[in-house]
């Protein structure tokens, strides 16, 4: 199976800091499903703005969908971060656009009208469960809410990749589960998912998933070995 992610080599530093993330050589194959998790400070964020392109490593070599990326110019960026959803852990709604808006932003970037926009974003609003909070702004809806937004926003446009941060950490556990089968059913379309979790629960009740483990800032296997051979997959679950 052909990869949509090759890390060789990647580490990154934030300023004159010593590396969050170190040595990092793994392959994601396309049209797979990835759970991330690790201890609090291993690094999950800072290899999640890697991967949706918010950050560049400090050393190593990045391809993603087929292209070199750690040469290329920032305007070259824009056209594979639009081919990227992503569902941040602190949401990052626009305030003044309604749960609507919100949910139709990527669309309307990518150049939809607003007749192909209204039936396919009432239908997402509605399998998260918002179909009555469609015109409200995100001041007036709860965390929870606020969050099922943000990630109908990730997956509107049926990304080739979807990068997501903790994305049931603000949801009961049935809607957690409903979110879940909306990303298996993204997953079984093609969308290559990679879930950042603390939940094992979550990972449990996805099968055919894999698992990549970070602590310290690289990669460790089922044994707690740090594991950095070149061109590794991500282990089973």
């Amino acid at each position: 199976m052909s990869a949509i992610v090759e890390f060789d080599s990647v580490g990154l530093r934030y300023g004159t800091g010593a590396e969050v993330l170190c040595d990092l050589n793994f392959r994601l194959a396309k049209g797979s499903f990835y759970f991330l998790t690790g201890p609090s400070g291993a690094g999950k964020t800072s290899l999640l703005k890697l991967l949706y392109l918010a950050q560049r490593p400090t050393r190593g070599r990045i391809r993603l969908f087929g292209e070199e990326l750690s040469d290329a110019p920032r305007s070259a960026l824009p056209a594979f971060r639009r081919r990227i959803g992503v569902v941040f852990q602190d949401f990052r709604l626009i305030r003044h656009l309604s749960a609507f808006d919100n949910v139709a932003l990527p669309l309307r970037i990518s150049g939809r009208s607003d007749a192909e926009i209204e039936g396919p974003v009432r239908e997402m609003l509605a399998w998260v469960g918002l179909a009555d909070r469609a015109s409200a702004r995100p001041a007036t809806l709860s965390g929870g809410e606020q969050q099922r937004v943000a990630i109908a926003r990730a997956v509107i446009s049926q990304p080739e990749l979807l990068v997501a941060d903790e994305p049931t950490g603000n949801v009961d556990a049935e809607m957690a589960s409903r979110l879940m089968h909306l990303f298996a059913a993204l997953n079984r379309l093609g969308t290559t998912i990679v879930v950042a979790t603390h939940d094992i629960g979550l990972i449990a009740a996805t099968p055919g998933a894999h698992m990549m483990r970070l602590d310290r800032g690289g990669l460790i296997d089922s044994t707690g070995a740090l594991r950095h051979p070149p061109g590794a997959s991500a282990s089973p679950v």
